[in-house]
């Protein structure tokens, strides 16, 4: 025999409907769980008991961005829905609390991140403020890893061709030096072969070599020296003529 189907009403005894709350909620919030792993979905769940407690579950670290989406698609769709029946002015009425609740709720969770007005949060809430900081301290070290990672590699770089201009400079400086050196010793060959070449094209007469052997004989023998005559001392005066034999 099949198992009836029971109708669902509210549980007027409070210990069991305590009882069956607590059950249930454990049950939902493992099937939220569940989908989301299984199906790779976006769920969010938020549960208030009679007492007014908050359970809530979310598969984002943020509950709020899921919650902002679905307040922008349900917010498109109604927009849609009444966009013929409603007033321009409406519509701006419209967007302008929702873009105002939208404000009060980045404004809330900046204060909460910041480590403001924390005593409003549940543990709960606290635990998942306490993840998204985790999971934002995790990124922003990653990121300066990888910033710096980047600047050491750049600064490898550039070390790396300045010294490859390095030794191109000093390559050129030594082949200056070389082409220098090179040009000093040509010009010295030139200089002693252009004073070699002056001594030998000297003119043979300015070194007394050659000559006639007539020349030579006239050079080695003395010319006499001619006597003086009476013509030759005319003009000497009387006192210097030395009186002789003959006259």
């Amino acid at each position: 025999m099949g198992r009836g189907r029971v109708q669902l009403k509210r549980i007027e005894n409070k210990i069991n409907r305590q009882v069956t709350f607590s059950k249930r909620r454990s049950g939902l919030l493992k099937k939220a769980n569940e989908i989301s792993v299984l199906c790779d979905a976006e769920v969010a769940l938020i549960v208030f008991s009679t007492k007014g407690k908050l359970y809530e579950y979310s598969s984002d670290p943020c509950m709020e961005r899921i919650l902002e989406r679905y307040e922008r698609y349900s917010y498109a769709d109604k927009r849609q829905a009444d966009a013929n029946d409603q007033a321009p002015s409406e519509n701006w009425v419209l967007e302008h609390a929702k873009l105002k609740a939208r404000m009060e709720v980045l404004q809330r969770n900046q204060r909460n991140f910041m480590g403001e007005e924390l005593d409003s949060l549940s543990l709960k809430q606290l635990q998942n403020l306490e993840q998204q900081l985790d999971s934002a301290l995790k990124h922003i070290r990653s990121r300066k890893n990888q910033a710096l990672f980047e600047s050491i590699s750049e600064l490898q770089k550039k070390d790396k061709a300045l010294q490859e201009q390095n030794n191109l400079l000093t390559k050129k400086i030594k082949e200056k030096e070389k082409a220098i050196t090179t040009q000093e010793e040509q010009e010295g060959l030139q200089n002693s072969a252009n004073v070699a070449s002056g001594l030998v094209t000297q003119p043979l007469e300015s070194m007394n070599i050659g000559g006639s052997p007539e020349a030579r004989c006239d050079e080695r023998t003395p010319t006499p020296t001619p006597t003086p005559t009476r013509a030759n001392t005319i003009n000497l005066p009387p006192w210097m003529l030395r009186p002789t034999n003959d006259q």
